[in-house]
């Protein structure tokens, strides 16, 4: 009885649901072999044998052991039960949510009543969506937007006699605006640009809404050297903030350190509107820096999360788990694209150790308290424009060879002036190099010191 727009909309909706789930459950099994491989590891291992630096020791006394290897095999069966699901390519999906499905079971505590519940249940199973079209008449010939916020929707045949404008279209009586992109949504309807748009209906508050989306083109991929030629911003993930630093093309620290915050708590709705937040800040501020790139760590939590690894570290665990790694640097991938900048991912390997050993002391003043995550965003930039993230080391004393001539500052590796490695010299130490001696090896010969090696094959091969 539906018109195949219609059931073109129904079956893309079904088919992105079944993706969706898809990615959950190949997300759920990668999970499960990460704590099974880490089981059997740390089974493995004789009962109170410490741990090293990249991997755990054994279990602390026989009864966790026992406990461990029960719960090893409650792993295994939950993995090959989901394996037989992946390769029958089953999956498993609440249309309208699990979680609003078991509060059904639990109206007390959640505090509503059944006709509320049942209202809520209704609203999340309705959908009225359709996917848009490049070429058609302002971009979606199903759920039509004009620029002035008109709204229409093709009504299939067995419905035709509803509509109340020609060509068999419903038009809403209300106008909607968008106070998110709002004039990018105009200049795609009007370029007659793909829109999709899905209509929802919010119970609590009785109003209809309209959101429209659109796919980004696609992230055109730039060369290193184009993303360094401007410095760039090091960025430092957290659970709670983003931590950014601007570093000059040199790697040197400029400014003060950037702290944009969000809050992880409440609903994915919520939670994802916090991080579009602090990463819009973040851009903005990279922006009018006047850089082209954001340098980030390429985390992956996947085995660093399950409890088998970092059981009793409770707290470990929740600060690895809070970290949207994924949801933030796929948000940072799309936002930063729209906005002309790139992002560079980097080894995440001793940031934040080596940013507070080697930059969160340097730049502390009266006036500036730089945390360990400032450092680290230090340490991220500075790996992402090539250069060590360790300070070199200070000049010795005065009554060494070397008279503090060179100086603690960094530069690019290569650069004239730079103090740069020597052989040793055979004989004694003395201020005069005997004939036939190697000059000294770096860049030493820039300084034109009068003792220096090159001064004296100068005098020898002069007439």
């Amino acid at each position: 009885m539906s018109s195949s727009r219609w059931a073109g909309s129904i079956t893309r909706a079904s088919h992105d649901q079944w993706a969706l789930s898809r990615r959950s459950l190949d997300a759920h099994i990668r999970g499960l072999e990460a704590g099974i491989a880490m089981l059997t590891h740390r089974l493995a291992q004789p009962i109170g044998q410490p741990g090293t630096r990249r991997a755990p020791g054994g279990y602390r006394s026989r009864s966790e052991w026992f406990g461990k290897r029960r719960r090893l095999g409650v792993l295994r069966d939950r993995h090959a039960a989901a394996m037989r699901d992946w390769q029958d390519g089953r999956v498993r999906v609440v249309r309208g949510g699990r979680r609003l499905a078991n509060t059904r079971h639990h109206l007390d505590q959640a505090g509503i009543t059944e006709a509320q519940w049942q209202q809520r249940w209704q609203a999340a199973r309705w959908f009225l969506s359709a996917d848009g079209e490049t070429g058609k008449r302002y971009g979606n010939e199903t759920v039509r937007g004009t620029p002035d916020g008109q709204v229409s929707i093709k009504l299939p045949v067995p419905l035709a006699h509803l509509a109340n404008t020609a060509h068999g279209r419903y038009t809403l009586t209300s106008r909607v605006g968008f106070a998110h992109r709002g004039q990018a949504w105009r200049d795609r309807v009007v370029a007659d640009l793909a829109v999709a748009y899905r209509i929802h209906h919010d119970p609590d508050r009785g109003r209809w809404y309209l959101t429209a989306a659109w796919q980004q083109p696609t992230v055109q991929a730039i060369p290193l050297e184009a993303a360094q030629a401007a410095g760039m911003v090091g960025v430092d993930m957290n659970d709670d903030h983003l931590a950014a630093w601007l570093l000059d093309v040199h790697g040197n620290p400029v400014g003060d350190p950037r702290r944009f915050g969000y809050d992880l708590s409440g609903d994915a709705a919520h939670r994802d509107a916090q991080l579009r937040h602090a990463i819009t800040r973040l851009l903005h501020y990279a922006k009018r820096a006047g850089v082209t790139a954001i340098a980030v760590e390429n985390l992956d939590f996947t085995e660093q999360k399950t409890r088998e690894k970092h059981g009793r570290r409770k707290r470990f665990r929740q600060l690895t788990s809070g970290i949207p790694t994924g949801r933030l640097k796929a948000r940072l991938l799309s936002m930063a694209a729209a906005l002309g900048l790139a992002v560079v991912p980097v080894d995440p390997a001793y940031t934040s150790k080596w940013g507070a050993q080697h930059w969160q002391k340097p730049m502390t003043s009266p006036r500036r308290k730089p945390t360990r995550h400032d450092g680290a965003a230090i340490a991220i930039a500075r790996r992402a424009l090539g250069h060590r993230i360790r300070r070199r080391t200070p000049p010795p004393r005065d009554d060494q060879s070397d008279r503090r001539g060179h100086r603690n500052a960094q530069a690019r590796p290569g650069t004239s002036g730079c103090e740069g490695p020597r052989p040793g010299v055979p004989g004694s130490r003395t201020r005069c190099a005997p004939p036939h001696t190697a000059a000294k090896a770096g860049d030493q010969r820039a300084q034109h010191r009068p003792e220096h090696a090159t001064a004296h094959e100068q005098h020898m091969h002069s007439p």
